[in-house]
């Protein structure tokens, strides 16, 4: 199942379970209604406003409790006593959690999430939460940093990012949001009875008993029936993330060795906190014994990722256990990983027309050692530039510093009225410091201040977006890297302020938008054919043959084009999951036409992608 058939599936699952959100609503109306019918009679105008009070007060309950959890996977976090991981952190555990979650995060093409720790919990577990890649916040347990060694907690990291990259988090919302809706039922009947308690006539409160007591079974029967529907929802994506981690690290002995301590840890994957809302995000089992448990039993998920597994090597690995081992070896496991993707280089960039869907949101460990590569090798300034809070957003600005002396100037005088001198001086002293940085950093270097920038008040967000507009048309003319940079920004912050928008797809086929596609394409053959007519021509006939489009009598030429490939992309955007796949093969059948790949395609690739919520993964020539 590729990256493409994962989003629809989310979108009918998502479809399934306000289908049985609805039935649920139903069935706790009929129930309250025969039940008050039963102990005051048949009353048409009392059914008809318990129907409403009823379904009313759980559908905006479900409603209130979603619009809560907007706050982003953050707000998730913190309710459960998470700590953010600081950027200039001296904990050698936290920089090694850091450095697993931004390679993974640029290999996957995805904005970097924030990352927490679980300070009070000494169970091995971990969670992604958030409504999209955008507001995503990754965190794990004290107990997980201590005991998992880097391959292990790498298998634990690529699980969670199964979830973000395959839309199981918005679904994981909406449970949480349904399941409240029904709850609140329960909760309501409780506080009726907890109110009759202290009526002063005992015979007037005795109804208000009855139908007290009658609610509350009512509603922890839907209850059950919710727990039932969220651990029928959850089991099967344990696995399916549980396979995704294998794939993207290529080490079964990571998952598999995580899962196997949290078997062998006395504390296991259990929490302190109360995890009963959220327990069908987690990586393990939250609670003991559950009727209705939300992941799969240990031992079958060992044995999915490990066929050899033996029970002994339980007592084995409890005995060797150490708490405190992580902790001495970090620092020196961080030190060889620095030395050997130093030596690696960022790799290549060439793509697969014919497979490349099966790459997107399913990256391997190749993946991975690029990212790493690209990662270690920028300049340490601009890195920890990008991880403060302070001057993340004036590393955007340096990214987007013109060579040309005169428009340089007046792009930091823009700077300096929109951000204050201090910024102006700070972006100067970036670009004194490293005046140029090598294209395939760049865009990385964007993702790694992405947590960082997303922290900054909405205001400052907004006014950023309006400067790097100013500083791309300082000079009159855009140029790809530009308009990549300044979308791909505009769009994540966008993304992150109103998550609740964002949409993997909609329900547009290519055949009703070929004039958008044509566009597109166009403008990506161009890019690629400069001056070359005939090469044009080409690569487009191919591209749109891969679509199952029509090649039109003329090609569109290349004037305007960013406003052009900002229309066609908004439009497109709306495709379904599948017609994207379709797209996206056809756009690396236009890129690879005539076998070679320059940035400007590449740039082109990412930004399209981007825009279009597809993660494009680092491509590489040494993929096997």
């Amino acid at each position: 199942m590729n990256f493409f058939q994962h989003q629809d599936r989310a979108r009918r699952q998502s479809g399934f379970l306000i289908f049985l959100f609805a039935l649920a609503v139903i069935g706790i109306v009929l129930a309250i209604n025969i039940a008050i019918a039963a102990f005051i009679g048949p009353d048409l105008e009392l059914m008809v406003g318990v129907t409403l009070l009823t379904a009313g007060t759980m559908v905006v309950a479900s409603m209130v409790r979603t619009m809560q959890m907007r706050g982003g996977g953050g707000e998730v976090a913190r309710s459960l006593g998470g700590t953010l991981v600081d950027h200039d952190t001296t904990d050698p555990l936290r920089r090694r959690l850091r450095n697993v979650v931004e390679e993974m995060a640029i290999a996957s093409g995805v904005p970097v999430p924030e990352i927490y720790v679980l300070e009070h919990e000494e169970g091995i577990n971990a969670f992604a939460a958030g409504y999209s890649p955008a507001d995503a916040a990754v965190a794990v347990t004290r107990g997980a940093l201590e005991h998992l060694d880097r391959d292990e907690l790498q298998g634990v990291i690529a699980h969670e990012f199964s979830h973000i990259l395959n839309g199981d988090m918005r679904l994981n919302i909406r449970l949480i949001g349904f399941l409240f809706g029904i709850l609140v039922i329960a909760i309501l009947g409780r506080r009726l009875l907890f109110s009759a308690r202290f009526a002063r006539d005992s015979r007037g409160a005795a109804p208000a008993v009855m139908i007290g007591l009658v609610i509350l079974i009512v509603g922890y029967i839907g209850l059950f029936f919710g727990r039932w529907i969220r651990a029928a929802v959850s089991r099967q994506r344990e696995f399916l993330a549980d396979a995704s981690a294998v794939q993207f690290t290529r080490q079964p002995d990571g998952i598999g060795g995580a899962l196997k301590k949290i078997k062998a840890l006395y504390a296991g994957s259990f929490l302190t906190a109360d995890a009963e809302e959220v327990g069908h995000m987690l990586f393990g089992q939250s609670m003991g014994y559950q009727m209705f448990a939300t992941h799969p039993p240990l031992e079958d998920r060992i044995r999915a990722v490990d066929p050899s597994f033996d029970p002994a090597e339980i007592e084995r690995i409890a005995e060797r256990m150490d708490r405190h081992a992580q902790s001495r070896s970090a620092e020196a496991e961080e030190a060889e990983r620095d030395s050997k993707t130093r030596e690696r280089g960022p790799g290549g960039l060439p793509l697969d027309a014919d497979n490349l869907a099966e790459k997107i949101g399913q990256p391997g460990l190749n993946q991975v050692f690029m990212a790493a590569a690209l990662v270690a090798a920028i300049p340490k300034q601009l890195e920890r530039a990008a991880h403060s809070d302070e001057w993340a957003q004036e590393v955007i600005c340096y990214l987007l510093l013109s060579t040309d002396d005169d428009v340089r100037e007046e792009q930091l005088l823009a700077i300096a009225r929109t951000l204050g001198s201090e910024s102006e001086q700070q972006v100067r002293a970036l670009r004194q410091s490293v005046p140029e940085l090598p294209a395939e950093q760049r865009l990385p270097l964007l993702e790694i201040a992405f947590p960082s920038l997303r922290r900054r008040p909405e205001r400052e967000l907004l006014e950023l977006m309006r400067l790097i507009e100013a500083l791309v048309k300082a000079d009159g003319r855009i140029d790809v890297f530009e308009y990549c940079l300044a979308r791909l920004a505009n769009r994540q912050i966008l993304d992150a302020l109103h998550p609740e928008r964002v949409r993997a797809g909609g329900n547009k086929k290519l055949a009703s938008m070929a004039d958008e596609v044509v566009d597109l394409l166009a403008i990506v053959a161009w890019h690629g054919h400069p001056d070359q007519p005939e090469e044009v021509g080409a690569a487009l006939t191919a591209a749109l043959e891969k679509a199952g489009l029509d090649r039109p009598e003329e090609i569109p030429g290349l004037e305007g084009w960013p406003a052009r490939l900002d229309d066609a992309l908004e439009s497109l955007d709306r495709l379904k999951p599948g017609e994207k796949e379709k797209l996206v093969n056809a756009l690396a059948c236009c890129v690879l036409h005539d076998g070679e790949v320059i940035p400007e395609e590449m740039d082109l690739m990412r930004v399209v992608c981007g825009l279009l919520h597809v993660p494009i993964p680092l491509l590489d020539s040494r993929e096997d």
